[in-house]
C-alpha cells in the first residue's frame, strides 16, 4: 500500500486495518460511535434495512440523526442490499437477463426465498446510497457487501454494471460477533483477533447481533482497538485502501454541500 495513503489516516510508522460494519439491530450503535472517536478510528459501514431493537428500521427517520453524525465525522459508507438479500445460486437467465435465487432475511423477520432478476438485484443496491443521500446530503461510495460475504461472478457482474464493486473481509479480520456465545465466547474471539489480525487487513462486525447471546460490544470491540494500536495500527476508512482508492476517489461531501449529493 502506497504510503501516502496510509499517511492520511495514520501517524508516521501505524499501519492501517480496515474496520467495517455491517447494519444490525444497532443496539449497540451507539456505543460503536463513541468507540470509533476514543481510538480515532475511521470504520466503513455497510447499509441495508433492517429492524431495529426498538422496533423501528435501521434507515428510518429515528436513525438519520446518527447517519448524518457519522457522514461529518468522514467514515465511508456503501450497500448491503435493501432487503438483507442472500445470494443462494444463479438460476438460468430468461431473455438473457440473469436471475438469481436468494434468501431475504434481516434480524428478527422471517425467511422468504426469492427470485430476483438482475434489474431487481440492482435495485435493491441502489436503494440504501438513495436513502443515504437523503438523509445526510452526502453521496455513498460506489461499493457493497452482499449479505454473508455470498456472491458468484455473475452476481458481480451484475452490481458492477450498475456502479458497486464489492468488499470482502479478510480472513483474520472475520471478528465472530454473529457466532453463538457457548461456543465461542468473546474472550477466544478477542485473543484470536489481537493473533492474528495484520495491517492491510479488513475487519468485519455488526451494529448488533439478535442471536448472540453475550454481547460483542463492548466486550471484544474497546479491548481490540485498544490492542491493535497499541501493536502500532491505526483505523483507515476504505477510501484508502489501495484496491478502492481510486474507486471511491471524490464520494462523498460535507452535510452542507447540498449540490454534492448524487444518486447511483
Amino acid at each position: 500500500m502506497p504510503g501516502a495513503l496510509w499517511a492520511q489516516a495514520c501517524q508516521a510508522g501505524q499501519k492501517p486495518v480496515f474496520l467495517t460494519f455491517d447494519t444490525g439491530h444497532m443496539g449497540v450503535a451507539p456505543l460503536v460511535a463513541e468507540l470509533l472517536k476514543k481510538y480515532e478510528a475511521k470504520a466503513t459501514f455497510f447499509l441495508a434495512w433492517e429492524p431495529t431493537l426498538n422496533y423501528g428500521h435501521t434507515l428510518d427517520e429515528q436513525w438519520a440523526p446518527w447517519w448524518r453524525a457519522r457522514a461529518a465525522e468522514g467514515h465511508d459508507f456503501g450497500s448491503h442490499t435493501w432487503e438483507h438479500d442472500t445470494w443462494l445460486e444463479d438460476l438460468p437467465p430468461v431473455n438473457g437477463e440473469a436471475r438469481f435465487k436468494v434468501r431475504t432475511q434481516a434480524g428478527i423477520e422471517p425467511m422468504r426465498i426469492r427470485e430476483l432478476s438482475a434489474e431487481q438485484y440492482c435495485e435493491g443496491l441502489k436503494k440504501p446510497a438513495q436513502r443515504f443521500a437523503e438523509m445526510t446530503g452526502q453521496a455513498m461510495s460506489p461499493i457493497f457487501r452482499a449479505p454473508a460475504g455470498r456472491s458468484s461472478p455473475a452476481l458481480l457482474a451484475v452490481a458492477k454494471a450498475c456502479g458497486f464493486s464489492h468488499v470482502g473481509w479478510s480472513a483474520a479480520g472475520f471478528l465472530g460477533d454473529e457466532l453463538p456465545s457457548d461456543k465461542y465466547p468473546n474472550e477466544q474471539l478477542l485473543a484470536r483477533a489481537l493473533r492474528d489480525i495484520r495491517p492491510g487487513d479488513i475487519l468485519m462486525a455488526h451494529l448488533g447481533i439478535w442471536q448472540r447471546q453475550d454481547a460483542w460490544a463492548p466486550a471484544v470491540l474497546e479491548p481490540l482497538l485498544k490492542g491493535l494500536k497499541e501493536k502500532g495500527m491505526c483505523f483507515a476508512p476504505l477510501r484508502e485502501h489501495p484496491r478502492y482508492a481510486q474507486l471511491m476517489r471524490g464520494v462523498g461531501a460535507g452535510p452542507s454541500d447540498k449540490n454534492a449529493v448524487r444518486k447511483p
